[in-house]
């Protein structure tokens, strides 16, 4: 499936808004239950305020329903095996687990995969707020 996220991933890229940056990046989920989700980075005026691929990603899958991501796969056309930032970190720590993989991808497929817990060993959950 890594190898279908990196596709879909690379489709989401390419309708980024990335004027400010020239940065573009895509991100593509799998739900625990099959379905697949795609976001692109869109960046405004107000730069650096926007949003990222994962998050787009992510309110996509809201809006449809929700779901527990099992994993994602992110690109970017200019850096090799791009990883979500810290924001988008804990975004995905709160639709995922700590095992959800994380695909890091260059243009020509994966190149490492990681799991979520890897990535931000301590995130904060809900369990945390009470």
């Amino acid at each position: 499936m890594a190898a279908d996220l990196h596709r879909l991933a690379i489709t989401a890229m390419a309708k980024t808004h990335s004027p400010y940056s020239g940065f573009p990046v895509g991100a593509a989920i799998l739900t625990e239950d099959g379905r697949t989700y795609t976001g692109c980075n869109i960046e405004n005026a107000s730069y650096p305020e926007g949003w990222c691929a994962e998050t787009t990603a992510i309110s996509h899958m809201i809006m449809d329903g929700g779901g527990v991501i099992a994993e994602i796969a992110v690109v970017a056309s200019k850096h090799p095996a791009i990883t979500p930032c810290g924001g988008c970190r804990q975004r995905l720590a709160e639709f995922g687990k700590p095992a959800t993989l994380v695909h890091l991808c260059n243009m020509d497929g994966v190149m490492e995969t990681v799991t979520l817990g890897e990535l931000l060993p301590k995130a904060f959950a809900m369990e945390d707020e009470k």
